[in-house]
């Protein structure tokens, strides 16, 4: 039974990670098809949002009866109660992958405004954020984990330097604004993925040390 009930988490495990995989390349996707103004890749982020809602249902359905069959203690349990926040987590940064895929395609209709360099510099942060939140968890490496929270500043600080280089653009054109708010709102989507990737991170902490630093946030 013990044996089988390993088996059962490590499966759990990798639904994990094959739905972070997803979840990282529908936000890559939905940027390189804005720098590369190639509508058709924004198709593969609607295909991966599609896996990445059916894993969140399985790896609910799996948690839940995992808890409700196996009545897991002390870390098995933490580890379950875990695995589903970051499912919901990870299952909200698909949406907002999809969100930002949606202003894609409004902007992909009209001449670029400016070349982009902040906004791939931030996804690029974002993804690894992603990543290295779900290699925090599969190594249980607290410290990782911290350093992933650490990095929301610097998304925060870039989405900041974007609005106010693009509120310049609104003010001295009153025909940049559709553009320019689009690209407002892609950086808003990707500062909140970073948001859930932190609150991966938390889950590692708690999965660990058994410690909530949801609320508030660890203090350093």
């Amino acid at each position: 039974m013990e044996r089988h009930f390993d088996g059962e988490l490590k499966s759990l495990k990798e639904q994990l990670l094959t739905m972070g995989g997803l979840v990282e390349a529908m936000v890559r996707q939905a940027i390189e098809a804005l720098v590369v103004r190639d509508a058709t890749i924004i198709e593969e982020v609607i295909k991966n949002e599609e896996k990445v809602n059916r894993l969140h249902l399985e790896i609910d359905e799996l948690c839940l009866q995992l808890i409700a069959l196996r009545q897991p203690l002390a870390i098995d349990l933490r580890f379950i109660l875990a695995s589903s926040r970051i499912s919901s987590d990870m299952e909200r940064m698909g949406d907002l992958a999809i969100n930002i895929a949606g202003n894609d395609l409004e902007l992909l209709k009209v001449p670029p405004l400016k070349p982009l360099i902040d906004l791939p510099r931030m996804a690029e942060i974002t993804q690894k954020m992603v990543k290295d939140s779900l290699d925090a968890f599969v190594r249980k490496d607290t410290d990782m984990a911290q350093a992933v929270i650490k990095r929301d500043d610097e998304v925060d600080a870039l989405k900041d330097q974007i609005f106010r280089e693009l509120l310049t653009y609104m003010m001295s054109d009153s025909g940049a604004i559709k553009r320019a708010l689009e690209l407002i709102l892609i950086s808003r989507h990707l500062e909140r993925i970073a948001d859930h990737a932190t609150n991966v991170a938390e889950d590692v902490i708690f999965l660990v040390k058994g410690k909530d630093i949801r609320h508030p946030r660890v203090v350093h």
